[in-house]
């Protein structure tokens, strides 16, 4: 019998569902570890993460808005903050995937890159010269990566980042694969929510490298 391929930018959730049984759970005490017993950050990390807000906030007067440069301008330098370019973890990149979202006649299109952190941790990256590109855009490229990760006994991780928005994914498989999220973290929302996504990062990677 032939192999069929799907190609990841074709999964959706409901394929996600009807082939591998995966459930969502909206109970809090399933993803704790976004919540409780974070790290604290230094006022200097406080600092760079501001500057990284700052440059987002300017970005926005120069659309099209974050054309190719999520990576570079905000998730890169999120990742050198919290030291996760320094042994003992490494950062490996996946194929890129293009996606296209029709919209009144017109196709929007989008990169989703993908990046490894210590095999149990994912970040997935969605750039596009749409500001609202949503973070679901990435959800079920994101799981299915999770759900070919040879890892069955300890869950692992995700980011959905598109530049404006993050939020966190919690994976555990068993005989019927479940996973939760996080809330949205924003750039507008008041403060900087960018501390909380560093705080969060840094603690699954250090569950994540156990």
């Amino acid at each position: 019998m032939a192999i069929q391929t799907i190609q990841a930018r074709d999964i959706n959730l409901r394929y996600l569902i009807d082939n591998f049984g995966i459930q969502l759970v909206r109970n809090l005490d399933f993803f704790p570890e976004w919540q409780d017993d974070l790290p604290e950050l230094s006022e200097y990390d406080k600092q760079l993460l501001d500057k990284i807000r700052d440059g987002y906030f300017n970005l926005l007067n120069y659309p099209p808005l974050l054309e190719g440069i999520v990576r570079q301008a905000i998730v890169d330098p999120l990742l050198f903050i919290g030291d996760f370019y320094l042994a003992p973890f490494y950062v490996k990149s996946e194929e890129s995937i293009d996606i296209e979202v029709p919209e009144q006649d017109t196709i929007i299109k989008g990169r989703i890159d993908s990046l490894v952190l210590c095999d149990r941790l994912w970040v997935i990256i969605i750039e596009s010269k749409k500001a609202s590109f949503s973070i679901e855009e990435g959800l079920a490229q994101l799981l299915a990566y999770m759900l070919g990760s040879p890892i069955i006994d300890k869950p692992t991780f995700g980011l959905i980042a598109t530049g404006s928005e993050f939020i966190f994914i919690k994976l555990a498989k068993s005989n019927t694969p479940q996973y939760g999220t996080s809330r949205v973290f924003s750039m507008r929302n008041p403060g900087n929510d960018l501390y909380d996504v560093l705080k969060i990062l840094k603690k699954l990677i250090e569950i994540a490298s156990i």
